[in-house]
């Protein structure tokens, strides 16, 4: 009963720091909020990827945490430094600073000899990519404190039931294994658990990162193209590498009239673009979903500030209905973070079963 209480109250203070993070936009675009308010730039700028960890802001005063930068010059070579040396982007560096309008905004840029951006080699740390690497490795810490516990048990041949979060885990992974990827793959599901289970909690954990709005959390994680690009293109890679000989005549000489196949391979042809379609509705997806629920979440927190001007009971009224609406949606949120994450793990168990199919399989079915 102890180890529930203890997960009723980290979900509840969970819940709590969720809820404060209206509050949290709030000061961080104070000073934004004594001109006219471009809630399309806000919100783009919110979800876009930075060279600095931003934590808060009080008035001109911004507190956040550098990153280290790397970029290497047209004609001056590598520099290494870290992105404080651009003091939040007003000021330059050894010839290189952040583009504030442009094509190239918010990025890393130097003038050429004839005075035009161009962007360097640029492999900073950004903060999407600090945040991978934290998640990446408490995610790590945290499997590999699971597997300590049954090595353990092994070693002195105890046959102990996991309590606590051993327990947990246990149940989620067993959940996860037995209710997706073992119907979806069918016999081989073995040899694809470990990918589309490491798939799973990679989603999941940085979803409910993204969603706390404190370090190491608040980063757009799955809401980056980039991210779920990746992602899908494993899964095309699983799919397709390890798919059977009745897979990939399926594709390029399917069961259909002979007339849908020669002399024109009208079948063939769709079977092909679905090969490639797949991996594509993957990645998409997920961006999308989890870029439209923190997009939500910062347009129903800039109603505070658009409704600023338009008299006190009318801006008390929706300051009250944006910060109702908002913890509303982030509660909605945690649910869409575990569904994405469940999502993507079954249509690439699904894609990876589909690959698996056996010519006895095709003669029942016809």
């Amino acid at each position: 009963m102890k180890h529930y209480l203890k997960y009723i109250l980290t979900s509840v203070l969970l819940l709590t720091v969720i809820g404060f993070q209206p509050l949290a936009a709030e000061n961080a675009h104070e000073a934004q909020s004594e001109k006219e308010l471009n809630v399309k730039e806000l919100i783009l700028d919110h979800l876009a990827d930075a060279y600095e960890w931003h934590l808060t802001s009080f008035g001109d005063t911004h507190i956040s945490i550098p990153l280290p930068i790397i970029v290497k010059g047209e004609t001056s070579g590598w520099h290494v430094f870290m992105s404080s040396e651009f003091h939040h982007g007003h000021e330059a560096y050894e010839g290189f600073y952040i583009a504030q309008e442009g094509k190239y905004r918010g990025k890393i840029v130097e003038k050429n000899a004839s005075g035009e951006e161009i962007r360097p080699w640029d492999i900073s740390l950004t903060k999407n990519a600090t945040s991978l690497i934290i998640s990446s490795t408490l995610l790590i810490i945290i499997i590999l404190s699971v597997s300590k516990w049954y090595r353990r048990q092994a070693k002195t041949r105890e046959k102990k039931a996991p309590k606590g979060f051993v327990g947990f885990m246990e149940m989620f992974i067993m959940s996860v294994q037995d209710d997706i990827i073992k119907p979806c793959v069918g016999k081989n599901y073995r040899k694809f658990s470990p990918y589309l289970l490491t798939v799973f909690f990679f989603i999941l954990f940085n979803n409910l990162l993204g969603l706390i709005p404190l370090f190491p959390g608040g980063a757009n994680v799955t809401g980056n193209i980039a991210v779920t690009l990746v992602l899908a293109v494993f899964t095309f890679f699983t799919v397709n590498l390890f798919g059977s000989k009745e897979y990939w005549k399926e594709v390029f000489w399917p069961d259909v009239p002979t007339w849908l196949k020669v002399p024109i391979p009208i079948m063939p042809a769709i079977e092909l673009v679905g090969v490639f379609t797949k991996p594509f509705a993957l990645m998409i997806r997920l961006f999308a979903n989890i870029l439209a629920g923190h997009s939500i979440v910062l347009g129903l927190t800039c109603l505070i500030f658009v409704t600023a001007n338009l008299g006190a009971v009318i801006n008390s009224s929706m300051t009250v209905v944006s910060v109702l609406l908002t913890i509303f949606i982030s509660l909605v949120e945690i649910l869409v973070a575990y569904i994405q994450a469940y999502v993507f793990t079954m249509l690439s168990a699904v894609f990876i079963g589909l690959a698996q199919i056996e010519p006895h399989h095709h003669a029942e079915k016809h």
